[in-house]
């Protein structure tokens, strides 16, 4: 019990801390480059400082947002190797795993948000009509609300103890448990891909959108009527993403 205990709040303060450094970033003078838009503006010439910022604002938010929805596989996890004198060290790799599916996202995410800007800027007709990139990313999370990948995806994510013994063979620990953890991170991607696109349309480190959109996949994954809340997301993203068509055609 004292161990568990231990855990959660060793895992509470990383989480934690997370939130605290975006909340502070987000108020310093630097605060303007957790939005993607401004990411183009740092160091003219130089590709390095911008994509420093970027990686960071995102491993960061990656941890605060994600992190957390991954609690009831890394506690299983962890009472499977309680026995273990490197169980610290296979957890790290659990969780260093699953984090480094999320930044592999992140950065091929960014990656085609910055080829669509560069198209956005060599088109005057949808330069003008930069909304559409806003509906169409609404509409398009939307719909993946309902799609069959979803849904499988999160039903792997929603039993994390069959998903650890499908994965953890208890040889070549290190590996395996590495293996694990990129393994869950590419489920997890599978099914919360297309809500974390909406983070590119407010800024990376929007702390509101954040605590929405991570209560909203933690619940999906993890509570008993999770699976339920897929459709009226869905639902309330089409929606939004028809209002705005509506509203400026």
């Amino acid at each position: 019990m004292a161990e568990r205990r231990a855990f959660l709040s060793l895992l509470g303060s990383l989480v934690g801390s997370a939130w605290i450094a975006l909340w502070i970033w987000g108020r310093s003078p630097y605060g303007r480059y957790l939005s993607h838009q401004q990411l183009g503006e740092l160091g003219a010439g130089s590709v390095l400082l911008p994509i420093t910022f970027y990686l960071t604002a995102w491993t960061l938010m990656t941890v605060a947002m994600m992190l957390p929805t991954a609690v009831p596989l890394l506690e299983i996890f962890r009472r499977l190797t309680a026995a273990r004198k490197d169980r610290s060290q296979l957890l790290a790799l659990v969780i260093s795993g699953y984090l480094a599916v999320w930044l592999a996202f992140g950065i091929a995410a960014h990656t085609a948000d910055w080829f669509l800007h560069e198209i956005v800027e060599h088109s005057p007709w949808l330069e003008e009509r930069a909304w559409l990139i806003g509906a169409a990313t609404l509409i398009l999370a939307g719909a993946f609300q309902f799609s069959r990948l979803k849904y499988r995806c999160l039903e792997k994510c929603r039993a994390p103890l069959s998903f650890v013994t499908e994965y953890w063979r208890g040889r070549h620990e290190q590996r395996n448990a590495l293996s694990l953890g990129i393994h869950h991170g590419i489920f997890c991607v599978g099914c919360c891909w297309a809500l974390m696109l909406l983070m590119f349309g407010v800024g990376v480190g929007n702390v509101a959108w954040m605590l929405g959109l991570g209560a909203v996949m933690a619940a999906e994954k993890n509570f008993p009527w999770g699976r339920k809340l897929s459709a009226p997301v869905g639902v309330a993203l089409l929606g939004w993403g028809g209002v705005i068509l509506i509203t400026k055609v």
